[in-house]
């Protein structure tokens, strides 16, 4: 039986819903500033059914996912997956200079 739904669809973080039932990511410590896209969320939602709450979510581009970015000369950490010794994939992060953390493409799971 289908129950009822209200589903919204956000086009990006300014939409009245895209941060509905998403928390601000811990600060670690390493990252200084709120992300000025995300707000500090780390990503936000791209689908939501405003009945049962459920989402599709769209990783914010500019930080990452971490919602939080390094203002100092710090390494940024990007996860990333390698192949370990046997061939079997694992994940891992790679450190990055801030300058080239800029210009990272997030890959198929950004928004």
């Amino acid at each position: 039986m289908p129950h009822a739904s209200n589903v919204v669809y956000c086009d990006g973080p300014d939409c009245p819903h895209a941060f509905d039932m998403i928390a601000l990511q811990p600060r670690n410590g390493a990252l200084d500033a709120l992300c000025p896209r995300c707000r500090g969320h780390g990503s936000w939602n791209a689908q939501i059914d405003l009945v049962t709450f459920r989402c599709r979510r769209a990783i914010c581009d500019r930080c990452n996912g971490a919602g939080w970015l390094e203002t100092g000369d710090d390494p940024v950490a990007i996860p990333d997956i390698e192949l370990g010794p046997g061939g079997e994939p694992r994940w891992t992060l790679r450190y990055l200079r801030k300058e080239d953390a800029d210009d990272i493409d997030p890959g198929p799971l950004s928004g």
